[in-house]
């Protein structure tokens, strides 16, 4: 597959087949692409939790809040609720600035995930103090985000965005996401005029 049709595939999933297993190693193979990727001043802060367990996958559930724009929906129901998680912590003993470290990471562990059928979902809205309590993390790490991980059960598609300048993500009808982008002459700037 090439990197512009992972790209175009790589669309935040909220929606999966929870009893689709997703095991360990194949977490330790994304999150080895992370390791491989850029890091500023090469520092390499982030560290990982990862957990394919049910029971630990339950504890962490909570403390996520999904889809901001979807105001009638709290959040995937039983049954299509991830089969793993990576928690992304950035090391405050070797560094407390992790620059664009974690959304390099997170990029590079959704597009492995989409290379071999899986999705996910990078969520930075989290309950900080309640997910360090149930996962006993300690202060040393900072929680930057927390990725959702399993066998999509939805569909997304990008649309162009409409002339209203609407940026908002929907689900129509039948349940699929449609995902609204900026044209590419809306955000190359050809010209410099005396002040951008």
């Amino acid at each position: 597959m090439m990197i512009a049709d992972l790209i175009i595939k790589n669309r935040s999933c909220r929606r999966f087949y929870q009893n689709h297993k997703v095991n360990t190693d194949t977490l330790e193979s994304l999150v080895n692409l992370a390791r491989l990727s850029a890091s500023a001043a090469n520092m390499q802060p982030l560290k990982y939790i990862l957990t394919c367990d049910p029971e630990k996958n339950d504890m962490i559930f909570p403390c996520l809040a999904w889809a901001a724009y979807l105001k009638d929906w709290s959040g995937p129901d039983v049954g299509e609720r991830p089969s793993a998680y990576i928690i992304m912590l950035g090391d405050t003993s070797i560094s407390t600035n992790f620059w664009c470290d974690h959304g390099i990471a997170a990029q590079s562990i959704l597009l492995g995930a989409g290379e071999i059928s899986l999705a996910g979902c990078i969520i930075a809205s989290i309950n900080k103090k309640l997910l360090r309590s149930v996962l006993k993390i300690s202060d040393q790490y900072e929680i930057l985000l927390v990725i959702a991980v399993g066998k999509p059960k939805e569909e997304a598609i990008i649309e162009p965005m409409g002339e209203d300048g609407n940026i908002r993500y929907w689900r129509d009808i039948n349940g699929i996401h449609h995902v609204p982008k900026r044209s590419l002459d809306d955000i190359i700037i050809n010209s410099f005029p005396d002040s951008l």
